[in-house]
């Protein structure tokens, strides 16, 4: 059911819908070793192989993988509903990633870590589209229900957990794996992914309802089909790179420097800045459209990420990791927000998926040449990648912005999905 709509929605107002948090707390849970999971990866791999570039093309593996199935696995969330989809895939990540780690631990060859980590990715739940889709549904537009103001706070709110998770997860996995055991991380990743989407998926009062199979009136297409959704996915892309680069290029810096224990340090207050921006966007009451939102915050990242090659001490480093972090955050919202006005409600969870598993595809790419170039030529030629791929992806967006725009003004573009705040052109 929708929320109360009042002048100025907020965080205690959203958190007070029916029914939030029975899915707020495990869905927390099951989303934390998303942020893990690479990072765990990378530890464990150079821990067993020596190689900064080997441990990155693992960890891309991994994360191409769970990019090319996590629409698929959105697409049959929609159709068959979360449960369905959810607890069996927790079951094959358990599985998936403890062959990896004992494969690593082996001293396996590199083909056999790739082959590992393929249903290591792919298995990885998409508990973060589902919580939006179950917010969507809670608050979205419905027959003879306007769609509530509080959808941009929840996609604000949604950054911010997504985030906090990207503060404790790096930390929590390179204390692991530093202070414990390489494998560490990595074991608690598998345990978590069980624990938290167990008890996600026993949360069925406030799953979307299953679409079941298509009909004439409205059958089934890809998200992805939608304009706006591909120029979104790459603007995703280029975020991703700046993930994947700051968590290779940290972890060689501070292995450089002769400090490995700062690494969790240096990327969680990277996190923070970009929990911090999630915090105030949410509270902000926008007069301008999330397009244009888009725009000016992707412009501000790409500028910020152009000066991390040149820092050379852990204080300017902090930093500058700090502003970049500031400036993902309303990137992130606002390609969410713009999501609920371009996709029919019957794809929602598949575009949630496309935008995450674009990230993961540009985290995964950005490992892969960040820890080659860290290989080669030191770890500040790793800090490159951010600047490259947020520049590409700021080039295709602003070429391509018009197509973020519904095609009639005013009016909402997909079946089922109302407009919470104006889309204009700029």
């Amino acid at each position: 059911m929708a929320s109360t709509v009042s002048d100025r929605p907020g965080y205690g107002q959203l958190l007070r819908t029916p029914g939030a948090w029975t899915f707020l707390l495990p869905g927390f849970a099951a989303r934390q070793p998303f942020a893990m999971l690479t990072i765990g990866i990378v530890l464990l791999v150079q821990h067993t192989t020596g190689s900064y570039g080997s441990a990155g093309a693992v960890a891309a593996v991994s994360g191409v993988s769970m990019a090319l199935f996590a629409p698929q696995s959105g697409r049959l969330a929609d159709r068959f509903g979360q449960r369905a989809v959810l607890v069996p895939g927790v079951l094959v990540h358990g599985a998936a990633v403890g062959t990896l780690t004992a494969l690593a631990l082996a001293d396996a060859p590199l083909w056999a870590l790739f082959l590992a980590a393929v249903p290591t990715g792919a298995s990885i739940p998409q508990v973060g589209p589902m919580v939006r889709a179950r917010w969507a549904a809670l608050l979205g537009a419905a027959p003879g229900r306007p769609a509530s103001p509080l959808m941009s706070t929840a996609a604000a709110f949604e950054s911010v957990t997504d985030e906090f998770t990207f503060v404790i997860g790096p930390v929590l996995a390179t204390a692991l794996c530093t202070g414990v055991h390489p494998a560490a991380g990595l074991v608690a990743e598998a345990a978590l992914t069980l624990l938290g989407g167990v008890l996600f998926a026993a949360q069925r009062s406030t799953q979307p309802a299953p679409n079941g199979a298509a009909t004439a009136s409205e059958p089934h297409r890809s998200a992805l089909t939608v304009p706006g959704v591909r120029v979104l996915a790459i603007t995703f892309l280029g975020i991703g790179s700046v993930f994947g680069g700051m968590q290779v290029s940290l972890t060689a810096f501070s292995e450089e420097i002769g400090r490995p224990g700062v690494n969790g340090l240096l990327y969680g207050v990277f996190a923070a800045g970009n929990m911090l921006a999630g915090i105030a966007c949410g509270a902000v009451v926008w007069k301008i459209s999330p397009r244009r939102r888009l725009v000016v915050g992707y412009v501000a990242l790409t500028l910020t990420a152009s000066g991390l090659w040149a820092v050379h001490s852990v204080p300017l480093l902090a930093g500058l990791g700090l502003l970049v972090g500031l400036c993902i955050a309303p990137a992130l919202i606002s390609g969410y927000t713009l999501v609920e006005a371009l996709v029919p409600a019957s794809a929602r969870t598949e575009a949630f998926t496309w935008l995450t598993g674009a990230v993961a595809l540009g985290q995964a790419a950005a490992v892969t040449v960040a820890g080659q170039l860290a290989d080669a030529h030191g770890a500040s030629t790793g800090f490159v990648v951010p600047l490259a791929g947020t520049a590409l992806a700021l080039v295709t967006l602003l070429a391509l912005r018009s197509r973020l725009t519904p095609r009639a003004p005013g009016r909402t573009v997909a079946r089922g999905i109302g407009h919470r705040e104006p889309v204009t052109v700029d």
